[in-house]
């Protein structure tokens, strides 16, 4: 398979680090006010989590924007924290156009799925988002194929490969249908965006010799 390689002048750029920083940062701050709905929903004993997707019900609606959200205990919190990091920022980075359209689709269209078709009970977390992190960035990157997007794709499978077990209904207390539903939509979205955020790609000397004969 031929991959392409972006221009190195582009892929170690200062801008290209101000990009990286800047998504670390937003990362990092999404991430944290996670963590600050749970200490606050926890050192006050809110209850938040039955603010979760209820599917079929009009109670369970407002759940499809909050139940990326909210998290049963730190332990599950714990659980999303690192990979919402890692994949936030490298969607935010490698593909900064996609994930202004592809976002909101992987943080709303799970929880608007379950609520059509999932199981009668309350589905909180943010794992649909990671799932369709894992799906959108790896599929990108077998479509584009530029080296720096077969890395991050070959990354994540090292990563997050054996999430794939998680959309399948084997573990009880598992919404395995928002882990389904985030790596579909996911995967729509790289396909249906593969023509943004593509890197200058390196030019060859001959290549510019081969131009100028022509």
């Amino acid at each position: 398979m031929d991959v392409d390689i972006p221009d190195p002048a582009y892929t170690s750029s200062e801008r290209a680090r101000a990009s990286f920083r800047l998504a670390f940062r937003i990362a990092l701050c999404l991430v944290a006010f996670l963590w600050l709905i749970q200490a606050v929903n926890t050192a006050l004993d809110l209850g938040l989590a039955r603010f979760g997707v209820r599917p079929r019900e009009l109670s369970g609606l407002p759940g499809i924007v909050l139940a990326p959200l909210l998290h049963g205990s730190f332990g599950h919190l714990i659980a999303n924290t690192a990979p919402l990091l890692v994949l936030l920022t490298a969607m935010l980075h490698l593909y900064p156009g996609s994930a202004v359209r592809a976002l909101p689709a992987i943080f709303l269209g799970p929880g608007a799925a379950v609520w059509l078709l999932g199981r009668a009970s309350v589905h909180i977390g943010a794992s649909g988002v990671v799932y369709g992190l894992v799906a959108h960035i790896f599929l990108a990157g077998v479509i584009r194929r530029d080296r720096r997007a077969f890395a991050a794709s070959l990354l994540v499978y090292f990563l997050y490969g054996s999430l794939a077990w998680g959309v399948l209904p084997i573990q009880q207390g598992l919404s395995w249908e928002t882990h389904l539903a985030g790596g579909l939509i996911g995967a729509l979205s790289a396909i249906a965006l593969r023509r943004l955020d593509i890197p200058p790609r390196r030019r060859y000397a001959w290549e510019d010799e081969e131009g100028g004969r022509e």
